[in-house]
């Protein structure tokens, strides 16, 4: 539990310590060009590349999906969607927004600032502030497209970028609804550990190390990187991996999920501004606007959605999907709750006065 506890509590920088069997050190990361999705593109929908800047100046890269015969004189809903945390909009983003525009949403699925084809120096920083700012950023470029209605644009973020997601409609109000799957709440797991169990010891003990990389840094010129996942997808699975990094190696290092710009590696310092930024401590003022939670049953994530669920406010819903563990939900789509979410959206983006509020409790085993 020790080692587990640690191995979150610094995110990803312990991904790599706990199967450095299989991964390589990187100071310096190339993205590669790519049209490479790790799924298969739907003859229903149409696909641009398109790019656009936050409000920091850093050029944003997205995909734009829209339905395939659509009439750009209409207006339609809108989501802006966020990736797993590592992941790139090839992976998990894409699949949902492919989905929902299948259903009839203009969708927007991007990569985070300093990661995959998206702009921002150095390489691979993770900021919580920059990432929310990402998700008002997709915003801004959904609501200045002509096909798009501005008063019914959502959210749906995935792993990390659920929390995110959340801590932009916190003070975002254009955004009208927000959806979660699979949701980790970043910053309280770096700041608190597994389950909160980080003693205030072992939190000191992480803040001296990541004071001494930052003298590390600066003395090298550029920022270290955590361990990556390998440059190819591999087979198996290396050996003496703790459940949780087993899980996500098989998504990012073997073929269900690798994808060349989706490294898993972060500058070893951007732990510090999550450890200093809470994302969910005005979750309730998200109200009247509702939050939809998804989680997998199985899910090693599960308590972090059960728990925002308890601090959010009405209209919120919990889901659960039978059986589904925490990747499932970045591609399965035979258990992502598809028909769900476009439920959700259609209902709470076409009344965007919100007069209502109403508790929902859903899923199949809740």
């Amino acid at each position: 539990m020790k080692r587990l506890t640690l191995f979150l509590a610094t995110s990803l920088l312990m991904i790599g310590q706990a199967f450095s069997q299989g991964l390589s050190s990187q100071t310096k990361q190339k993205t590669v060009k790519s049209d490479y999705l790790t799924f298969t593109l739907s003859d229903q929908v149409t696909k641009q590349n398109v790019q656009y800047k936050n409000r920091y100046g850093i050029t944003i890269a997205a995909h734009l999906y829209t339905p395939k015969n659509m009439d750009a004189a209409k207006k339609y809903p809108a989501v802006v969607i966020g990736t797993p945390y590592g992941g790139v909009k090839e992976q998990g983003a894409g699949i949902y927004a492919q989905n929902m525009a299948e259903q009839g949403f203009i969708a927007l699925a991007i990569d985070e600032s300093y990661n995959g084809e998206s702009g921002g120096e150095p390489r691979h920083v993770s900021s919580p502030d920059v990432f929310v700012e990402d998700f008002s950023a997709g915003v801004d470029f959904l609501g200045t497209r002509p096909f798009v209605d501005r008063a019914k644009i959502g959210a749906i973020g995935i792993c990390g970028s659920g929390g995110f997601a959340l801590k932009a409609a916190q003070i975002d109000h254009r955004i009208k609804a927000v959806a979660t799957t699979s949701m980790y709440d970043m910053s309280g797991v770096m700041r608190n550990g597994w389950m909160n169990s980080m003693t205030a010891e072992q939190r000191n003990t992480t803040l001296d190390q990541l004071a001494e990389q930052r003298w590390k840094d600066v003395d090298n010129g550029t920022p270290e990187l955590t361990l990556s996942f390998p440059g190819e997808p591999v087979t198996t699975i290396p050996a003496g991996l703790d459940p949780i990094a087993s899980e996500f190696f098989e998504y990012y290092g073997m073929k269900r999920g690798h994808h060349p710009n989706s490294i898993g590696a972060f500058t070893k310092t951007s732990s510090l501004a999550f450890m200093n930024f809470p994302l969910l401590n005005y979750i309730e003022t998200i109200s009247p606007r509702p939050v939809l939670f998804v989680i997998g049953e199985n899910a090693h994530s599960r308590y972090f959605s059960e728990d925002a669920y308890k601090q959010a406010a009405e209209p919120k819903e919990l889901y659960i999907v039978p059986k589904a563990r925490h990747i499932d939900l970045y591609d399965r789509t035979d258990m992502i709750p598809f028909d769900k979410l476009t439920s959700f959206f259609t209902k709470y983006l076409k009344d965007t006065k919100l007069k209502e509020k109403v508790s929902l409790v859903g899923g199949t085993n809740k």
